[in-house]
């Protein structure tokens, strides 16, 4: 069990029949014209959903989408779809409830039959959700018995359906479910198993966001592979030219003193020895594999001779973890680094994780997903539970007291 889940109950531990159980999920799936476009987080919350159903619970389930701010925002960012994907998936009812705090949940949960189950409308409509409030708290603690958080991916947000609403439940009466053991379970095993070689493949913008992680593996790593934009700080640090790459000038000291520090650990770091460049980042018709990035050019991706270096750096690994792609293969000509790792991991017998995020959506559209050992459901929370950042979520199923002390 990780340890930031220790004295916290599993659903397994809890008695479900004839309980109503709140199951708080992380269904923000990516949408396009109101058509979901990809449902790997749903899926991954299957298994609870189905254990609830399985043992005789009143289910009430809750997420968020997106980041509602104005009225067109909340149609853009209903749930609707999402109740029907489920529905349709389960082969069940899924009853869609616009206001969490109205009558309807209460008068509904208790009539629910075997082939039902109530969804709550995006909760970040409510005012509170995001503010962590009390009055959503008190409206939802009303109608069910039992919470259980199954949402990894927000588990690191102190909102109000993921911290204050399982603080209002005691110990007995709340657990987490079996997404979250795994996420856990994987990122623990890298963190205290690890194969070897064990090589962090880290892209992505900024070495900023990036620095907790590097210092968490540094020990455990037996070598860095870096893409995307952080590469050409590194670059610039090393005096090369990057052209109008970005690069963040603040972290130049950092970049340095971590390639000394590897070098005295005896390990490795890889960087990009051509670029893909473009003269705009908006217009990627027209881009060029160039060794030296000339002064009036951006990097927007990884040339093809440092695809082969990494591809051969990733060789006869035992354990990988990918955090970030390598470039931004969301547009044209610029998605063959990000693709040609996923490739490789999906050829490779190693444990190979990818962290959540733009690399797990980078996985996805390269077509290799289903190819990896684990895809996290959640970029910012693997990250934090990566550095050992405490998770608001998990600290919340405790006992009380465990969760005061942290507070203090």
């Amino acid at each position: 069990m990780s340890s930031q889940l220790q004295k916290a109950k599993f659903i397994e531990e809890l008695e479900l029949k004839d309980k109503r159980v709140f199951l708080r999920l992380d269904l923000n799936l990516p949408m396009s014209c109101g058509e979901i476009t990809d449902d790997t987080r749903l899926k991954a919350a299957l298994p609870s959903i189905r254990y609830c159903l399985d043992n005789g619970a009143k289910l009430v389930i809750g997420s968020h989408m997106g980041r509602p701010k104005t009225k067109e925002h909340r149609q853009a960012l209903s749930l609707e779809p999402v109740a029907k994907r489920l529905g349709d998936e389960l082969g069940i009812e899924v009853i869609l409830i616009e206001e969490p705090d109205s009558e309807a949940p209460k008068a509904l949960v208790q009539s629910l039959k075997n082939n039902q189950v109530l969804m709550l409308e995006n909760l970040r409509f409510h005012s509170d959700e995001t503010r962590n409030g009390d009055k959503l708290v008190s409206a939802i603690s009303e109608y069910i018995d039992i919470y259980v958080n199954d949402a990894f991916g927000a588990s690191h947000r102190a909102h109000s359906s993921i911290v204050g609403l399982a603080k209002a439940f005691l110990p007995k009466n709340k657990a987490y479910g079996f997404l979250i053991k795994k996420e856990t379970d994987t990122l623990d095993k890298m963190l205290t198993q690890p194969g070897k070689p064990f090589v962090a493949i880290l892209g992505g913008a900024k070495i900023s966001d990036k620095i907790g992680v590097i210092e968490k593996l540094i020990d455990q790593v037996d070598s860095f592979i870096i893409g995307g934009a952080m590469a050409y700080t590194f670059l610039a640090a090393d005096n090369q030219p990057v052209g109008r790459s970005l690069v963040e000038k603040d972290k130049l000291n950092f970049a340095r003193k971590l390639v000394d520090r590897l070098k005295v650990r005896e390990k490795n770091i890889y960087l990009p020895v051509d670029h893909v460049v473009s003269k705009t980042f908006e217009n990627t018709d027209n881009v060029e594999v160039v060794g030296r990035i000339p002064n009036e050019m951006m990097a927007l991706d990884i040339g093809p001779k440092t695809i082969e270096l990494y591809k051969n750096a990733l060789k006869g690994s035992k354990m990988c973890f990918w955090n970030g792609p390598m470039g931004v293969f969301e547009k044209n000509n610029c998605e063959k680094g990000s693709f040609a790792i996923a490739e490789a991991l999906a050829s490779n017998s190693g444990f190979n994780i990818v962290g959540g995020g733009d690399s797990a959506s980078a996985a996805k559209a390269s077509g290799f997903a289903d190819k990896m050992s684990h895809i996290s459901t959640g970029g910012g929370a693997s990250l934090e539970y990566l550095q050992g950042i405490r998770l608001p979520g998990f600290e919340a199923l405790k006992p009380r007291q465990s969760s005061e002390q942290l507070e203090d």
